[in-house]
């Protein structure tokens, strides 16, 4: 995927039409993977830039003041900007204002389609839980099936939080552990119980089956949007 640079808007060539033609073909490439279910890394990448020309709109006097030539530290959390204050000029603002007005509705736009592919996506991922309620959710395994897969896919998970000065935010580790085929006879807890045995590390582990039921790609889409269906299911039922 054609990646846009965190400080395109400023780096380089400031001109109106060079950086049209950056900002197009970045977007174009964005709606191709769109168009082949793949929604990751395009729609968060959209999110951040989204957010940042917001920002940058938002907060004009600061830029009238302070422009940067490139930014030199990005908080992530808050999605403000810190400026090196090094030039001045009023064509060159004047030439970014277009630019943001330009760039701000062609990826919200676009970011509408991946929030549609995100959603049909998530609204086809049942998840239902395997042996009896764990009293720590937050640590334990995930079985995956994809659509028309006959192999289950299990992965270690772990629930982060962390939290900013505005808001609460809940992530999730996970690292690969096998892939099995189901025997005849056998059931995903007899699984859990050779796992347990296998991996004494978690004796009482939470464990979660995640079914899929849509054909997409599984790095870009499913298992993404597998994880944080299983953040919001474990956070909704421990509520």
């Amino acid at each position: 995927m054609i990646k846009l640079s965190n400080n395109w808007l400023t780096e380089g060539l400031i001109d109106f039409e060079y950086k049209k033609y950056i900002l197009m073909a970045y977007l174009q490439n964005a709606k191709k993977q769109f168009g082949q279910k793949k929604v990751y890394p395009a729609l968060s990448d959209l999110v951040f830039h989204y957010k940042n020309l917001l920002t940058i709109q938002e907060n004009k006097e600061l830029m009238y003041k302070n422009f940067p030539e490139r930014i030199s530290k990005a908080d992530f959390e808050k999605l403000k900007i810190t400026y090196k204050k090094i030039i001045e000029d009023g064509e060159v603002m004047k030439q970014i204002e277009e630019i943001v007005l330009f760039s701000i509705p062609k990826i919200k736009n676009l970011l509408g389609d991946g929030k549609e592919i995100y959603e049909m996506i998530d609204e086809k991922i049942e998840i239902s839980q395997i042996g009896i309620s764990p009293i720590y959710p937050d640590e334990g395994y995930m079985f995956i099936n994809e659509f028309q897969d006959r192999e289950t896919k299990i992965y270690r998970y772990q629930v982060t939080v962390f939290e900013s000065a505005e808001e609460k935010f809940r992530g999730i580790n996970t690292s690969f552990v096998q892939s099995i085929r189901k025997g005849i006879g056998e059931t995903y807890e007899n699984i859990k119980l050779s796992l347990i045995r296998q991996h004494t590390y978690l004796p009482n582990p939470a464990t979660y089956l995640i079914n899929i039921n849509i054909a997409c790609p599984f790095t870009e889409s499913a298992f993404p949007i597998a994880k944080r269906a299983l953040v919001r299911f474990i956070h909704q039922n421990a509520a």
